[in-house]
């Protein structure tokens, strides 16, 4: 079945897009600022009680880190290069939380000049670090969650740590002067499973419960992360039955009376607004009888498709060409063996496919840019467009 663009954009939108791309070399990405500012919307009216912190690595393009500044919006950032960005736009430092659990002392220091007083961690070492360069900030300790096996791209191995390994530290920043605030997960990129926010959150119910009966502790904060789908090849579930079941998890927790609650949208906000342009660059079989004919494109896992990798994430591809089509291996340009995207899911492409003829990759707004390395093979970071 090949993907058409009326499942994933509205006629006028793809038009536009469309227009825009056709006139660009490729390969380039070109994000649709209306669509993305439709997305944050539907989150914000979905999630009314929660502060969105949008996750500046999944697309720091300055025109839509402008939309969420309007909107008055907050920052999840993981790097001083990426605060630079948002305070650039005039963003003030108490928008902005310090998410990444592994930092420099110098980089705390640095947030902590420029107005930050949020910081993550996930360990004893960090958080001498941030008392030390952060005296008196807010903390929130990010806590492992079950969900790997039903996330494309699962985040809770390298991040986080066990409940109660959360409690000492809870504990240790409140004797090292910091404010113990809240605790935070992730349950995993592209999270399909409604179910495991529901854990997570009763996770972290009987933490706050165990500080404030045993310790005295009061925390004030927790952290949903991020997770919500983007629409690729496997459709979900829409954003409103995810913001009906998470609520109903906070419900059944806390009552009535919510703590503060942040999320950390990135891919559900700016994925489907991006539309990636590539242009095939060969087309060949690799026996004379072979079954399946190799799609070789001008964009590959080095250009900005980093998230092929297992095939982890099977972005919609749309083609002008029609009739019989055959399945494919799609692999990049680069002289790299590992610069396959599908091999094993085969995309079905059309027997008429030929050398300079455009593929559409739909859905590829966030961790395309980002990816994209700087110069592997001498190729160029993949060029970005707003419209």
């Amino acid at each position: 079945m090949l993907t058409q663009p009326e499942d994933y954009y509205d006629a006028d939108t793809f038009a536009r897009i469309k227009a825009f791309a056709d006139k660009q070399e490729t390969p380039c990405l070109v994000v649709d600022k209306q669509l993305f500012a439709r997305q944050l919307d539907s989150l914000i009216r979905c999630f009314p009680y929660a502060k969105t912190y949008y996750a500046v690595k999944a697309n720091p393009a300055p025109e839509l880190l402008a939309i969420l500044q309007q909107r008055g919006c907050n920052f999840d950032v993981a790097s001083r290069y990426e605060l630079d960005k948002v305070l650039a736009l005039g963003v003030s430092g108490d928008r902005v939380s310090f998410g990444n659990t592994i930092k420099k002392a110098a980089d705390i220091r640095y947030f902590f000049d420029k107005g930050v007083t949020l910081f993550a961690s996930d360990s004893e070492a960090d958080l001498r670090n941030i008392a030390r360069a952060a005296p008196g900030a807010r903390v929130f300790i990010r806590i492992l969650t079950e969900g790997a096996q039903t996330a494309d791209w699962p985040l809770s191995r390298k991040f986080g740590c066990q409940t109660d390994m959360a409690l000492d530290l809870c504990i240790l920043a409140r004797d090292l002067g910091l404010v113990p605030y809240g605790i935070s997960f992730h349950v995993g990129s592209q999270q399909r499973e409604i179910g495991v926010w529901d854990s997570a959150i009763a996770k972290v119910k009987w933490i706050f419960e165990r500080l404030e009966e045993e310790d005295g502790i009061k925390l004030q904060m927790i952290n949903l992360g991020g997770g919500f789908p983007a629409n690729y090849i496997s459709r979900t579930n829409e954003l409103e039955t995810y913001a009906e079941e998470i609520t109903r998890y906070l419900r059944e927790d806390f009552g009535d009376e919510f703590p503060e609650v942040i999320l950390e949208p990135g891919r559900s906000l700016a994925a489907n607004a991006g539309v990636l342009v590539s242009e095939v660059v060969l087309i060949s079989r690799k026996t004379r009888f072979g079954l399946h004919r190799w799609v070789y494109t001008d964009i590959g896992k080095f250009g900005g498709f980093i998230e092929t990798m297992d095939e982890a994430i099977k972005y919609p591809l749309y083609v002008e060409k029609k009739g019989e089509a055959e399945e494919c291996v799609i692999a990049g340009p680069t002289c790299d063996s590992a610069d396959i995207l599908y091999e094993n899911y085969k995309y079905e492409l059309p027997l008429n496919l030929a050398m300079g003829d455009r593929m559409y990759w739909f859905s590829t707004g966030a961790y395309t840019t980002t990816y994209s390395a700087v110069e592997f093979n001498g190729f160029p970071p993949l060029q970005s467009f707003c419209i």
